[in-house]
């Protein structure tokens, strides 16, 4: 669905800002799926409430899972949710939107449905990558149907069980394959064994994410080999735990320091994290950032220059938007590596951030795994997102430099951060 667009701020000068951020979409939606399969009630506390994880909060009632909301902390950005298990049930369906957490993490779960599961998406969800997981499925003697397509749509038979035990799979073109299956592989009978053969896997960070939440679950995981993960049969315990900030969503707001000059500080940023989003302290860092932890708080603090720089991104593909927006600011040419993966994202990124930074007047040639950025004084444009969260994020950062840029269709920001546009102006004193 389309959005008004967005004359989206040019900087006011140096910034002296609090942006407070709602909770990590990768963590929630983990959460999520463990709390459904575990064995009594658990509490998110402080989860993000934004498309992606109200898309998997349906996907779970569908399947038989209470979700309901609770009551908050004072001061909590969000409500917290209540799971409650109940047995899976088929017979329902499940929106995916454009959620590539709820299409592919959910249909091992419906694998344990007593009955068929339909999984269908937003046009474009329907061109994503979903064969990896079918087939892994299939190799469990799970039915599935897709007419062959390895996308949306396409219908889970779920019986009440999965046998479980070894599957080999090519995971390079997305971690999620992984962490599909580990996330619902304590309740198959024999548990999961997930051994990636393929190409580099990418988002490596997210996996060990599922990791740990698994771990924080009762899970027994053996991560020990490389390329290999086990979790034994088991069950899950309920969980009560608090969602840190989505450190992916705090990138074009501390890069904002960094374009504008001034401070921008961002609370409750986690010691240690899984999140693939914390490099984005070093990668700002390397940018000419003074970044410093101030108690509880992260202080990032910029002169409005940008070093140029040379980065694989291929463990934190998700940064590589706004990534390249700085590299579109920066004082010499700029090169992105390592994220050919992120051709099937929402979008093509690649190709979608080549043709919008060439609408802003900056050189840029597309490689097979990246981009090389040639700045150039920016000039106002009409931004496309495509559907696309991420672009949103990388048009706020672009108009900060480039006065009178207008961002086509914002809403889709909603997301991973209904909140985005609001929270931006903030920061600006422009609201």
């Amino acid at each position: 669905m389309d959005h008004p667009d967005w004359s989206a701020p040019a900087s006011p000068g140096p910034l002296d800002a609090r942006v407070a951020l709602p909770g990590s979409k990768s963590l929630t939606n983990r959460y999520l799926v463990l709390a459904a399969l575990a064995s009594g009630t658990s509490r998110l506390r402080a989860p993000l409430r934004s498309r992606d994880t109200e898309l998997m909060a349906q996907a779970l009632r569908a399947l038989g899972t209470g979700v309901e909301d609770a009551t908050a902390a004072r001061g909590a950005i969000a409500p917290d949710w209540i799971i409650t298990p109940s047995a899976l049930r088929g017979g329902g369906e499940v929106d995916c939107g454009l959620a590539g957490t709820v299409m592919r993490f959910v249909p091992p779960v419906a694998a344990l449905c007593d009955g068929p599961v339909a999984f269908d998406g937003d046009e474009h969800a329907r061109v994503r990558p979903m064969a990896a997981v079918l087939d892994a499925l299939r190799d469990l003697g799970v039915r599935v149907e897709d007419d062959g397509r390895g996308a949306l749509p396409f219908v889970v038979h779920g019986t009440g069980s999965v046998r479980g035990g070894r599957v080999v799979m090519d995971a390079s073109a997305s971690s999620q394959y992984v962490s599909a299956l580990l996330l619902a592989g304590s309740r198959f009978e024999e548990g999961i064994t997930v051994v990636h053969e393929g190409g580099p896997l990418p988002s490596l960070p997210h996996v060990e994410m599922t990791v740990e939440a698994l771990r924080d679950a009762g899970a027994v995981v053996d991560d020990s080999e490389p390329s290999t993960w086990h979790v034994e049969p088991g069950e899950l315990l309920p969980l009560d735990v608090t969602v840190e900030p989505d450190l992916s969503n705090a990138a074009p707001f501390v890069a904002a320091a960094l374009v504008c000059g001034g401070t921008v500080r961002v609370p409750h940023w986690p010691q240690h994290t899984t999140q693939a989003g914390d490099r984005i302290r070093e990668l700002l860092a390397g940018m000419g950032a003074e970044v410093v932890r101030e108690g509880q708080d992260l202080r990032i603090t910029g002169d409005g220059q940008v070093r140029a720089f040379d980065v694989d991104l291929r463990d934190t593909a998700e940064l590589t938007p706004v990534v390249a927006a700085l590299g579109a600011i920066a004082d010499g040419p700029c090169r992105i590596r390592g994220v050919a993966h992120i051709r099937g994202h929402e979008t093509d990124r690649l190709a979608a951030l080549r043709t919008e930074l060439e609408g802003f007047g900056v050189g840029v040639e597309e490689l097979e795994d990246g981009l090389v950025i040639r700045p150039a004084p920016l000039r106002a444009h009409s931004m496309r997102t495509y559907a696309d969260h991420r672009m949103v994020m990388a048009g706020a950062v672009l108009a900060l430099r480039a006065p009178g840029t207008v961002v086509l269709d914002p809403g889709t920001v909603a997301k991973t951060l209904p909140s985005f546009t609001g929270l931006w102006s903030d920061m600006l004193g422009q609201r």
